[in-house]
């Protein structure tokens, strides 16, 4: 096999879906908690996500001027949205069950324990690859 080919598609793993508890407050009819299944986003999907929450801020004494800043809980809420596999979070009923008719707002529904959310959040970004998660980095960043 050449170096060249071994760089083709036919190649490359897989990479598997996971489940997940994310919530103590969802349980079956023995009561134990509930294991949603998650899937894994493109860097495509990725780039979308995060275009989608960016926000042009005016550059303070530089009239006309603007620099990109990125609505982090928004853009986390969204790939986990993007990453959940079940429950289907795009589900009409499910969505009116919870009174609710966007997938970002079942989620911040059904996992409405912020502590859960926030266990929720890191574990997501960890599984898309994030070694450090979003608000590590955030921090990082400020000091």
């Amino acid at each position: 096999m050449s170096q060249f080919s071994r760089f083709m598609r036919a190649n490359k793993k897989v990479k598997e879906n996971e489940r997940h508890v994310v919530t103590k407050s969802l349980c079956d009819e023995n009561g134990e908690p509930l294991e949603w299944e998650f899937r894994h986003i493109s860097s495509r999907e990725n780039d979308d996500i995060r275009e989608a929450c960016m926000m042009e801020i005016p550059i303070t004494g530089k009239p006309n001027m603007y620099r990109p800043k990125l609505k982090s809980s928004q853009y986390i809420r969204k790939m986990i949205t993007a990453s959940v596999a079940v429950p289907d979070l795009y589900d009409e009923e499910l969505q009116d069950s919870y009174g609710v008719k966007t997938p970002e707002d079942l989620l911040m529904a059904m996992v409405d324990d912020p502590g859960e959310y926030n266990d929720l959040a890191a574990y997501i970004q960890k599984f898309q690859g994030f070694d450090v998660s979003f608000d590590e980095k955030v921090n990082e960043a400020k000091n």
